[in-house]
């Protein structure tokens, strides 16, 4: 309290004894381009450079005292964003008025910068006023906080144009790259110092802890229903069924991750094209029919003549693992972003292709164990009649899946219920309906509690429930302007209606009561991508650089982002990053 009462007296005093063409005189900048032009739907480069008079410093980015004001650099047209801007290394000095090192910048430095081209923005010339906001101080006092703004002329052209990198050798001293991967994931940075075996089995890992996010969670009942009742049972047969699955699985992951990295899409973007999520709903119709006995998914005899006696399901194998890749591929979490943003940078495809592909084994190792698990149930003892009731149970998981993926199509005030009727219609069938297997004394009770309890939780979530949420707001660039010139701090959720972590977050963290006091100190938005082809989800997602759903991004009552969250955080850590926005 002492050190605050001493800066506050030392800034009125300045304040009276220096002039405003003393505080002009004290810094300048000049704002330098990287390249000659943009294009649309990338990151234009330059740099900003700073003189500071002699005996002058300002604060750092980051300032060591709550109190002291924050050098920060702003674009005043709200077409243009930062993607990145890469601050100096600070200098810690002691001053009188602290009584710990104070974080400083002083004589002439280098601030670089990323400004985000919106893919929507015309081709033409732009004048962009960049502000730098900053707290000059000397040795003895601090004066009031101060802006300077300079133009950036900047020429948007066609994406046939070739852009010209300019000013190299000054730029050689930012290092974008390393801060744009630090601030994805510290992992990444591994990645860049290790060789590529020793990145492949980082990789390889990380895929394999992707299994404990909840959006793999549709995989099992799948994998289940569809090795359940597709398999031999033989042990080898059904590992190479297996390993075809996960093959294909794999093989859309790395296209997916590859695409995403280097044209700036969404990652998993396609479950959200209304074609891809009916296709997607019909092969699990298509495959639950096979569990009813109405067809046997195998491949015709003269391929399986020629490829030495290989029985039914490599096709579907292989075919499942294709369309589960795309299932799997909204799994973002901070290890996803980063690689991303790593094969990004690197630019080479056929690196990126590895990258994912290991990433997805990783993924799918547990499903190939699951797949063998499935399968063997064909060799319990005294197969018979009982297990055409298991497939029937596994048919009706392939259709409860298929339901999942469907509702997203509908209205949400209507969706919520798909599910829950068809697990008590489910329910009904298996308990009065579905005779087969009911022989196996076992078997029918395990049939009956299941049914029970399917009935029993469907009814649950139709029962009307308290729900506790904070005041969202649907997402309105003129609501957001307003509450960042109002020194508002800001959240923005990025969600949709397929993504289970944002269900998740709902369910968990939203609903915390603690959370939503705390949320009441913010303006809250959600932003709904379900639909992420739309025009102007695609203007929403451009302009805060959005790579996978969930996103919460966190911005302080400067207009900082300080946050950027993805995957599921729960309500004691969300709370305690709240508390720390000032």
């Amino acid at each position: 309290m002492l050190k605050k009462l001493l800066f506050i007296f030392l800034f009125l005093f300045t304040n009276i004894i220096f002039s405003q063409s003393d505080f002009n005189n004290i810094l300048k900048i000049e704002l330098i381009k990287g390249q000659d032009k943009a294009h649309p739907n990338s990151n234009f480069k330059f740099a900003v450079k700073v003189k500071i008079n002699n005996s002058w410093h300002i604060n750092s980015n980051k300032p060591n005292d709550d109190f002291l004001i924050p050098t920060q650099l702003i674009p005043l047209d709200n077409k243009f964003q930062f993607a990145h801007v890469v601050f100096p290394k600070a200098k810690e000095l002691r001053f009188s008025f602290s009584d710990k090192p104070v974080s400083v910048y002083d004589g002439e430095f280098l601030i670089g910068c990323l400004l985000r081209i919106d893919s929507e923005i015309q081709i033409g010339q732009y004048k962009v006023p960049i502000q730098l906001r900053y707290q000059a101080c000397n040795n003895e006092s601090c004066l009031p906080p101060k802006s300077i703004v300079d133009t950036l002329n900047l020429e948007v052209v066609e994406n046939t144009t070739k852009i010209k990198e300019i000013n190299q050798e000054l730029f050689s001293e930012i290092n974008f790259e390393e801060i744009a991967l630090s601030s994805k994931d510290s992992i990444v940075n591994e990645l860049q110092s290790s060789s590529l075996l020793i990145s492949l089995i980082i990789v390889f890992l990380g895929g394999l802890a992707l299994n404990l996010t909840p959006c793999v969670y549709p995989l099992i009942p799948i994998t289940i229903g569809y090795f359940g009742g597709q398999s031999e049972g033989r042990t080898d047969r059904l590992f190479f069924l297996g390993l075809l699955y996960v093959l294909g699985m794999a093989i859309t992951y790395s296209i997916i991750g590859v695409i995403t990295s280097l044209s700036g899409a969404m990652f998993g973007a396609l479950l959200q094209n209304p074609i891809v999520i009916i296709g997607v709903s019909l092969l699990f119709v298509i495959l639950s029919l096979s569990q009813f006995g109405v067809y046997e998914f195998k491949l015709p005899d003269s391929i399986v003549t020629k490829v030495g006696g290989a029985k039914s399901g490599m096709l579907g194998a292989i075919f499942m693992g294709l369309t589960m890749g795309i299932v799997a591929a909204p799994c973002i979490g901070p290890f996803v972003l980063g690689l991303v943003t790593y094969v990004a940078a690197k630019g080479d495809p056929y690196y990126g292709f590895i990258m994912f592909f290991v990433l997805a084994l990783g993924l799918g190792l547990p499903y190939l164990l699951l797949a063998l698990f499935s399968g063997k149930i064909k060799r319990l003892p005294r197969s018979g009649e009982w297990m055409e009731g298991v497939k029937h149970i596994f048919g009706l998981l392939l259709l409860g899946m298929a339901i999942y993926f469907i509702k997203t199509l509908f209205p949400q005030s209507v969706n919520v219920y798909f599910l829950p009727v068809f697990g008590i219609i489910s329910g009904i069938f298996l308990l009065f309906f579905d005779k087969i297997g009911n022989r196996v004394f076992l078997f029918k009770i395990f049939k009956i509690i299941f049914s029970i309890a399917v009935i029993g939780i469907s009814v649950y979530s139709i029962y009307p429930k308290e729900k506790l949420s904070p005041n969202w707001k649907i997402f309105s660039e003129e609501e957001f302007n307003i509450a960042l010139s109002n020194n508002k701090k800001v959240i923005i959720d990025f969600y949709a209606d397929w993504c289970i972590p944002c269900k998740e977050l709902d369910a968990l963290t939203f609903s915390d009561r603690e959370v939503i006091a705390e949320m009441k100190n913010f303006v809250t938005f959600k932003v709904d991508m379900t639909q992420t082809f739309s025009e102007k989800n695609e203007k929403i997602r451009n302009k805060f650089n959005i790579v996978g759903i969930p996103t919460i991004i966190i911005i302080d009552s400067k207009g900082n982002e300080v946050e950027r969250l993805t995957g599921f955080v729960d309500a004691k850590e969300f709370l305690k990053k709240l508390r720390n926005v000032r």
